[in-house]
């Protein structure tokens, strides 16, 4: 049976991840790809025409073709499919947009060029170092004060695309050497979407190599 979905990806990709937890949360199969950026697969002619931006992720729907980039717009895209995750109501989807934008704008780019400076992929000099070190912190500060008040989730009584969304990124955040059990109510957070229904973890959910569903 043709598989409902093909993600191309990375294992080591946090935007990869994100979009294969929410395949998975959302007990959808998918066929997997693995894009070789160290042999730049991602800057090949058959693979710019499924990514114009030679990135990963890129997720091909097979029920009508569609191919889609950028993790955010593909899952706001499987919200819109799915009906999961999506938001209760209105104001539950506008709170998780904002959350999905925040987390571009301040979020996942310091956890994501300190993890890749960590890791020995991007050399950063001390001065870039330490700033993005101080945005790093500055968002889990926001994302502590946002569950300290009370809150469960981003928006609204249950997980939405933006719980998935920043997970995706809190989840590797040690991998840039941060601790995150500075934010007990982050923690708690994590570990309320850890238990959802078919989670897997970013160590364990894509493969080195490409597979069929």
């Amino acid at each position: 049976m043709t598989a409902s979905y093909k993600l191309y990806g990375l294992f080591r990709s946090a935007p990869s991840y994100k979009v294969g937890l929410m395949l998975t949360l959302c007990d959808e199969a998918f066929d997997y790809v693995h894009v070789n950026l160290r042999e730049g697969a991602h800057k090949k002619p058959d693979y710019l025409k499924i990514n114009r931006f030679g990135q990963v992720p890129a997720l091909v729907d097979n029920s009508n073709g569609k191919t889609l980039c950028q993790s955010g717009a593909i899952l706001e895209y499987l919200a819109d499919k799915t009906g999961k995750f999506g938001g209760a109501s209105l104001d539950d989807r506008l709170r998780a947009r904002e959350w999905l934008f925040w987390g571009w704008d301040k979020f996942d780019v310091p956890v994501y060029r300190l993890r890749a400076w960590k890791l020995g992929f991007r050399p950063l000099e001390l001065a870039v170092v330490e700033l993005y070190q101080a945005e790093r912190k500055a968002a889990f500060d926001v994302l502590e004060s946002h569950f300290a008040s009370g809150h469960d989730y981003l928006a609204g009584d249950h997980a939405t695309i933006a719980d998935i969304d920043l997970y995706g990124v809190a989840a590797v955040a040690h991998q840039g050497d941060y601790d995150v059990s500075a934010h007990p109510h982050v923690v708690s957070w994590m570990k309320r979407i850890e238990a959802l229904p078919h989670f897997k973890s970013q160590a364990t959910l894509l493969p080195q190599e490409s597979r069929k569903a």
